[in-house]
């Protein structure tokens, strides 16, 4: 999965990569626990655009935030950059409706998890 047949990262690795530092910030921040927890976070809808290209073994950076916040969702705003760089290389979204385990029906997300994804909540401009 380093590089494909045209010498750089392949699109649907950067889903992979969003996937990675939200989870990254729940289990760490948020005290998700995705092996054993009543509520896990299931991904329902992701978008992502390409600005430039990236190859394998480029360091990468990752950044992170949270454009909505609800009692049962949360929606990612997420951009990768080459190590060094400040315009994104890659940047989407992707939305995660937090569910039961077992049954699979939303659920409210745990208070300390919601408490981590509202540091990262951004207002928009007219909100502000």
């Amino acid at each position: 999965m380093d590089n494909d047949a045209y010498g750089h990262i392949n699109n649907v690795t950067y889903y992979s990569y969003f996937d990675t530092v939200a989870n990254h910030y729940l289990i760490h921040e948020g005290g998700l626990d995705i092996h054993t927890g009543a509520v896990i976070g299931l991904v329902v809808e992701s978008k992502c655009s390409y600005h430039a290209p990236l190859a394998y073994p480029e360091r990468l950076r990752a950044g992170l935030r949270v454009d909505r916040l609800g009692n049962r969702s949360v929606t990612y705003g997420i951009a990768i950059f080459k190590e060094g760089e400040e315009q994104a290389a890659a940047e989407g979204h992707f939305v995660h409706v937090f569910v039961d385990r077992q049954t699979r029906k939303s659920v409210a997300m745990p208070y300390r998890l919601r408490e981590a994804l509202a540091k990262l909540l951004v207002t928009p401009p007219e909100q502000a």
